[in-house]
């Protein structure tokens, strides 16, 4: 009775970035030229391998469905965190909440499995090169892609129906600049135990596993490099991986510094820094790390700007040999008519 005699909260504010007005221009300004490139470099990345046959392999396979989780996973935070940078006050109804946190955590988990199937991936390339071909197969590329994808919307369809089912009674402050799981759960005027217990058991072990299978993977491959009799074998075999292992390293560095922590009010600022780091930043530089890491990738965009360029170096002549026969018709007309 004395549940149904609260008010349910039906929107939520974000405490947000900084207090400091003077910053938000520049944060703004900053963040818009983050996501700007984010987007241009994913799609650019997905379209480059898309039209390249050179590129139709397993790793860049996984790499174009990396870059859409990218795209969409930096979709989901970063336009309303510029909404609310320009806004007085920085409010999402509980349904937005929701789906906001639903597609969050499901492309989390699901780019952590993708990157877990690229060094599964990178270990077949490596470990078993004369059976890569058959071990990494379409058929089996593909399963791994949609097994990612399923478990990733399964474990959050199960942590959004968890936290979203309790109730919120209370303040209405979230204590960031998204709706996350930690802020959301202190909010509650529910037992939030057992939703808490879910919702960190599936974070684990989708976080865990994943790792597990990078940490696996790279220690088979490591041993399998250092077995290598040429200097230059080694160093062309590290440069196939070394940049998913970056990719890799920075994403799960900044998950951990965000969720890995004692509760303090300055360690509160550094969970929005590293939390800024792995939602807005890090789906940025995946792109740029491949393209400046890899030398086939590189080729591949210097030739695109190029024929681009040609492209409008053509169309500019054409252009302006069309203005000339213009004016070179109406003189004639001209003469004509005099």
């Amino acid at each position: 009775m004395d549940i149904i005699n609260k008010t349910q909260v039906t929107v939520f504010l974000f405490s947000g970035l900084t207090d400091d007005g003077k910053l938000t221009p520049f944060l703004f300004i900053f963040f818009l030229s983050v996501y700007m490139v984010t987007v241009m470099g994913n799609i650019g990345m997905m379209t480059v391998v898309h039209n390249t046959s050179n590129l139709h392999t397993p790793m860049y396979f996984f790499l174009t469905y990396l870059s859409l989780v990218d795209v969409l996973y930096s979709s989901v935070i970063t336009p309303k965190m510029l909404s609310d940078l320009l806004s007085m006050k920085k409010a999402i109804s509980f349904d937005g909440c929701a789906l906001q946190f639903f597609f969050f955590a499901a492309l989390a988990c699901t780019e952590v499995l993708l990157l877990s199937s690229m060094s599964y991936d990178r270990y077949a390339a490596i470990c078993h090169p004369f059976h890569y071909v058959s071990v990494m197969t379409k058929k089996k590329c593909w399963y791994l892609v949609v097994l990612s994808f399923s478990i990733g919307f399964l474990q959050s369809s199960m942590q959004t129906s968890c936290i979203f089912s309790l109730q919120f009674c209370g303040s209405n402050l979230i204590d960031h600049f998204y709706c996350d799981m930690p802020p959301l759960l202190k909010l509650s005027c529910s037992d939030t135990l057992s939703c808490n217990i879910v919702c960190l058991f599936l974070i684990v072990t989708c976080s865990s596993g994943s790792l597990a299978v990078i940490l696996i993977s790279y220690t088979l491959i490591i041993f399998s490099i250092l077995q290598l009799k040429s200097a230059e074998s080694r160093k062309k075999a590290f440069s196939t991986c070394s940049s998913h292992l970056m990719c890799a390293t920075i994403y799960y560095v900044s998950v951990f510094f965000a969720y890995l922590h004692s509760p303090s009010n300055v360690f509160d600022k550094q969970v929005k820094i590293a939390s800024v780091f792995y939602s807005v930043v890090t789906p940025m530089l995946n792109p740029l790390i491949y393209s400046l890491r890899n030398q086939e990738v590189k080729r591949v965009i210097i030739r695109t700007i190029h024929n681009l360029t040609d492209v409008l170096e053509y169309s500019e002549s054409e252009t302006k040999s069309s203005k000339e026969l213009s004016g070179t018709v109406s003189e004639d007309s001209g003469r004509i008519s005099n």
